[in-house]
């Protein structure tokens, strides 16, 4: 069965960044491991070139709209090849390919009659290409996606009968439960189509850079939406509209997007390919958003973290692993050098790379660099077991894009490779005289490296083909059935030398996020003053065990929950605290709960906060949670407690 794995086309108004980069590596990776499994697989990136804001940035930087486009997705192409990103198409929506194919599209669906000419008036975003209904805005005012000033157009337009979907994307939703994944992002979209779907205007005549209208209109005004001819590109790759040469790998196995474009890839996605009578993907995988040090990245802070840098500076498979390994799949994640330098040298100098170098001294001391799996069976049978389970489990990591997951079971293999060496110690069982146990032990360790080697390439190409090379077989289709699904071992060979694949990193190897001070300011005064304010803050933060008791905490349980429509932060909570009435509590915990997994739950509540108003909601209290890298969760009793059970 054909595999076809794409990411967003990416906006060309800027360079790539780090979150780029991790869309790109998640789906490349994918790529590769299916690949392994020997699925025919091929895979789509590529560039975003149309809309108003393209248009205002090229006019900014003294250039014609196709050159500014040009050389902005060339960058972004030129990056891909630098890290060796295994596509098969990287598209240009100014492809004339893509345009013919969006033409063709526009046309389908204005004969069944689900595109129709109107007039809009409304509030519209150029930084998101869209109209938000006034219900939808932040303030009455601010675009509820970016927070930037929205203002009044008023124009004519074609709309795509997007209402007329609205069931048929409910069904599909309901019937096809990882059509969404993680599955936790489901709730915002299904809640959101619940909330009824506008007609969605799917042409501009504001301005010219855009996707021409089909000549059988005869409508040069118009210029196509920018989110319905980028969404094509999936399609157009392909051939659509054109010759069709690619079109059997339609359906999509996997969309990965970042979860800011979710809307428009499950709802409006899926209801163009209705509208053409084309399969829906299988899934849509949204990512959550990266951080620098705890804090959101700008421009004007200083702090975006260039991939290319961190990958001169690193390499750049070590920042597929840190990345991948580094936050749940949907989650947001923060890049901290200091984090990034720890897994170089504890996982994969460490576990790894150190590993490896101690079979190749030991078999080079003992055996002239000769290993023979031969007696691997008879003497550590309990290690081949657990390792052939970590293995057999990693394949679910994989398919439910838990990549984090994949790597900490992967990770087992090298901990039993190390634990083995630790407890059957070689070197003592040549003192002995016992050459074959020691021989196996080694042995035992090359083949937990190879085996792990193949299933780590998806991620650490280049790095697993050292090893494999160090350990004389090749990473392809025919040794993972052979040594991961036949379970079979390596055959007699000699073992090479490789050097040090992960050295140790002593300090940062690039400069630190700059803090952001004021400018009136010199900075050994500002040094000076946020000591003595740090000073001040500590002493402050000492309080009597009086201040302490005056916090009242209790036990609830959560009887009601629900999400806060347009908040992708909030959940409304109604507790049983033991009181006449239950309390409703608004908490922004949606991005790690969903509200049907809190009913019924015990949580613990600030019960005398003054209540306070998010969202135009009163929140009655607060619950008591912990948050760290690895996410947030609430603080729970250990064992049910009645309700209104005080804490303290």
């Amino acid at each position: 069965m054909s595999k076809y794995i794409t990411t967003p086309i990416y906006y060309v108004n800027g360079e790539a960044h780090i979150g780029h980069a991790y869309t790109t590596f998640i789906a490349d990776t994918m790529v590769r491991y299916e690949k392994l499994k020997g699925e025919d697989t091929y895979f789509l990136t590529g560039t975003d070139e149309h809309g108003e804001k393209i248009e205002e940035s090229a006019k900014k930087s003294g250039k014609s709209t196709q050159e500014f486009t040009d050389e902005m997705s060339a960058t972004f192409k030129n990056l891909w090849d630098d890290f060796e990103i295994c596509y098969d198409k990287f598209i240009k929506t100014t492809d004339e390919d893509h345009k013919i194919g969006v033409q063709k599209a526009f046309e389908v669906m204005y004969a069944k009659g689900d595109i129709y000419k109107g007039f809009y008036e409304g509030n519209y975003c150029i930084s998101c290409e869209t109209f938000f209904p006034e219900t939808q805005l932040t303030d009455g005012e601010f675009c509820p996606d970016c927070g930037r000033t929205t203002s009044i157009v008023k124009e004519e337009s074609y709309f795509f009968k997007l209402s007329k979907y609205e069931d048929r994307l409910l069904k599909h939703y309901e019937e096809n439960p990882d059509f969404i994944l993680p599955r936790s992002r489901a709730n915002e979209v299904i809640n959101f189509v619940k909330g009824g779907l506008r007609d969605l205007s799917v042409t501009r005549t504001s301005f010219a850079w855009g996707v021409k209208m089909p000549e059988s209109l005869n409508d040069d005004k118009h210029v196509m939406y920018v989110w319905l001819d980028a969404l094509m590109n999936y399609v157009t790759a392909l051939g659509y509209g054109k010759d069709d040469a690619l079109m059997n790998y339609w359906p999509a196995t996997t969309h990965f997007v970042g979860k800011d474009i979710l809307r428009f890839h499950a709802i409006y996605w899926p209801a163009f390919l209705m509208s053409l009578d084309l399969a829906l993907p299988a899934h849509i995988g949204a990512h959550g958003w990266w951080t620098r040090d705890g804090e959101k990245m700008s421009k004007s802070k200083g702090n975006v973290v260039s991939p290319k840098e961190v990958a001169d500076a690193y390499g750049v498979e070590n920042l597929r692993y840190f990345m991948l390994r580094e936050v749940p799949f949907g989650q947001d994640g923060d890049f901290s050098q200091r984090a990034f330098i720890d897994r170089i040298n504890s996982e994969l100098s460490n576990d790894l790379g150190n590993l490896l170098n101690r079979i190749i001294g030991m078999s080079g001391k003992y055996s002239d660099f000769e290993i023979d799996s031969v007696d691997v069976e008879k003497y550590h049978t309990k290690e081949l077991d657990t390792m052939n389970e970590a293995l057999s489990n990693l394949d679910g990591f994989m398919q439910n894009m838990q990549t984090h997951r994949y790597l900490e079971e992967l990770w087992k293999l090298f901990a039993i490779g190390n634990k083995a060496i630790e407890e059957h110690a070689p070197w003592v069982k040549i003192k002995e005289g016992k050459k074959d146990e020691a021989f196996a032990t080694v042995a035992l360790v090359a083949n937990i490296l190879a085996k792990a080697s193949i299933m780590l390439n998806p991620i650490m190409p280049k790095t697993t083909n050292i090893i494999a090379d160090a350990l004389n077989f090749t990473i392809d289709n025919a040794s993972y059935e052979e040594l991961v699904v036949g379970k079979k071992l390596l055959k007699l060979f000699n073992i090479k030398k490789v050097p040090p694949l992960f050295p140790r990193i002593e300090e940062p190897l690039m400069e630190e996020a700059p803090k952001a001070m004021p400018d009136d300011k010199p900075n050994d005064e500002m040094k000076e003053e946020l000591a003595t304010k740090k000073e001040k803050r500590e002493e402050d933060n000492l309080i009597e065990i009086g201040q302490f008791f005056e916090t009242s905490l209790k036990v609830g349980v959560v009887v009601e929950a629900e999400e806060v429509p347009k908040s992708k932060k909030l959940l409304k909570l109604q507790v049983d605290l033991g009181e006449d009435t239950l309390r409703q509590v608004v908490a922004g915990i949606k991005e790690f709960y969903s509200a049907e997994s809190l009913i019924n739950t015990q949580v613990c509540v600030v019960t005398n906060l003054k209540p306070a108003k998010l969202m135009g909601m009163m929140s009655e209290g607060m619950l008591l949670a912990a948050k760290d890298e690895d996410g947030l969760c609430l603080v729970r009793p250990e064992k049910p407690k009645k309700v209104g059970t005080p804490i303290g």
